[in-house]
């Protein structure tokens, strides 16, 4: 079973940094591509795609939100994603939540990590 445990969130002021961290099992990192997603308040029913990095690590995807200001990365000794945020803002403000999806499209989500972003 796939697990994917986050941790990293908190609340801050607009303009501070954040890393956020994804840790899970060797053979899921090894074997899925990792990513995060966020979900706004107010917004339950909507997911909304930040950041992906593939198996190899060799390429990444960010949302136009995002670009320039955040950095998903992999680390492979401690099979842990991390995305790291600067230039926080408000409408930053979400639960965000760890990915996983392997080449058979088999998705798995964290229990959400949540991030407050004060103006």
């Amino acid at each position: 079973q796939v697990q994917l445990v986050e941790s990293g969130g908190g609340l801050v002021q607009a303009g501070a940094s954040l890393r956020l961290s994804c840790a899970t099992s060797t053979r899921t990192f090894d074997n899925y591509a990792l990513g995060w997603y966020r979900q706004a308040p107010g917004k339950e029913r909507e997911r909304e795609f930040v950041a992906a990095i593939s198996v190899s690590g060799t390429n990444t995807y960010y949302a136009d939100s995002v670009k320039g200001r955040f950095t998903i990365s992999r680390d492979n000794g401690n099979n842990t994603v991390y995305l790291q945020m600067n230039s926080l803002s408000p409408e930053d403000t979400a639960v965000y939540y760890c990915n996983a999806v392997n080449k058979y499209g088999t998705t798995k989500w964290g229990q959400g990590t949540q991030v407050t972003v004060s103006s």
